[in-house]
């Protein structure tokens, strides 16, 4: 589809991340060739069967203008998400700019938990456990990989 709006004045480097089992920041920059004056505007739809969604707090530049947005209560299914953000300017609609992610590909998991060690003068020498980190989206927990690191001291 052709979107109305000036060459250049489409928003650059979106990106999102998920932390803490359930928040997502999204950033973005104003297009290069936008006017000083363009506001823009985030707007997802997690999945086909959700409703559309406006960011509720937008994150500010100096200038006043959006560029980022802070959710909460984010759960992800197993389709991808759609975002798509418009804005314009007092002359024009800016370009509009569109991605799907899949949202547990942008997530910054928790620590495991409850981790324990336990040393003895044994030939076994030391037993570690830990439990999976929280996540809002699986149920599995093989589908972990972990890595030990082990420094003397």
């Amino acid at each position: 589809p052709v979107f109305a709006g000036m060459n250049g004045s489409a928003i650059q480097n979106f990106s999102c991340v998920i932390y803490n089992i359930s928040f997502m920041n999204c950033t973005w920059q104003a297009g290069r060739d936008a006017p000083a004056d363009t506001q823009y505007f985030l707007y997802w739809q997690n999945s086909r069967e959700h409703n559309v969604m406006e960011c509720e707090l937008y994150i500010k530049d100096e200038n006043g203008r959006n560029t980022g947005c802070r959710f909460k209560n984010v759960k992800i299914k197993n389709n991808r998400a759609y975002f798509w953000v418009n804005g314009s300017s007092k002359d024009s609609p800016s370009q509009f700019y569109d991605e799907y992610i899949q949202l547990y590909k942008i997530e910054i998991l928790t620590p495991p938990l409850n981790v324990t060690v336990n040393c003895t003068k044994a030939p076994e020498g030391c037993l570690i456990t830990w439990k999976p980190p929280h996540t809002s989206h699986l149920g599995k927990t093989d589908c972990f990989l972990y890595e030990i690191s082990i420094q003397n001291k």
